[in-house]
């Protein structure tokens, strides 16, 4: 067959084009996908991951990751008054998700105290019978007398206390008087009898206890 001359030069034009396709793809970024959702199915690509901790602690660990380039480490173009700015934009940042997290973490707090009252409520007629019963010597002695005695204790654990005392000044916030009678030997209104209990937990009374209170004369 003749031989071309060409060739030589063909073969040397494709080497080129060879070299000049793969150094631009070298040039291309790379984009690495670090979404824990697919955008387009909305399921986990990470399950095993989903349980690693909830979601403020999860976005704390992303803020606290986040550092910000110094003024001559910033890329070329930008300048220092960019390089503040980045700063600021991420302290307010900063400051935002910590109140937020105060305000979860004060959410959750009264959550829990709301679902303990919301117990205790629940169990206040419980404690009822136990006083009526023990009034009438049904509890004193025998394993409902042991039963009783570990629902109180059980109960003050979280912070129910029993309002039932007599010989003190009449108190409107947790007494409710049902009936006054003249008393000879006080100077104030006071509590002569509890005839039922009252309750509070902390601060919060929960059910005033209803009282006969002695006037002065």
């Amino acid at each position: 067959m003749p031989h071309h001359g060409n060739e030589e030069e063909h073969g040397s034009s494709e080497s080129r084009r060879d070299a000049e396709q793969r150094e631009n793809e070298a040039e291309k970024p790379v984009i690495h996908d670090n979404r824990k959702v697919d955008p387009k199915t909305g399921q986990a690509r990470h399950p095993d991951q989903a349980d690693s901790g909830d979601a403020l602690s999860q976005a704390e660990d992303i803020l606290n990751s986040v550092e910000v380039p110094a003024a001559e480490s910033v890329a070329q173009g930008a300048g220092a008054a960019e390089a503040d700015e980045l700063r600021d934009d991420l302290r307010r940042l900063q400051a935002e998700y910590v109140n937020y997290r105060k305000r979860v973490e004060r959410d959750r707090a009264v959550a829990g105290e709301m679902a303990v009252i919301g117990v205790l409520n629940a169990l206040l007629p419980v404690l009822d019978d136990v006083d009526a019963a023990r009034q009438h010597g049904d509890l004193a002695d025998g394993p409902f007398a042991a039963i009783a005695a570990k629902l109180e204790s059980a109960l003050k654990t979280y912070g129910l206390v029993r309002i039932e005392e007599t010989g003190v000044e009449f108190d409107p916030t947790i007494h409710e008087a049902l009936i006054q009678q003249p008393g000879n030997d006080v100077e104030f209104d006071t509590v002569s009898q509890v005839l039922r209990s009252g309750y509070k937990s902390g601060d919060r009374v929960l059910r005033a206890a209803q009282v006969i209170v002695a006037v002065p004369a």
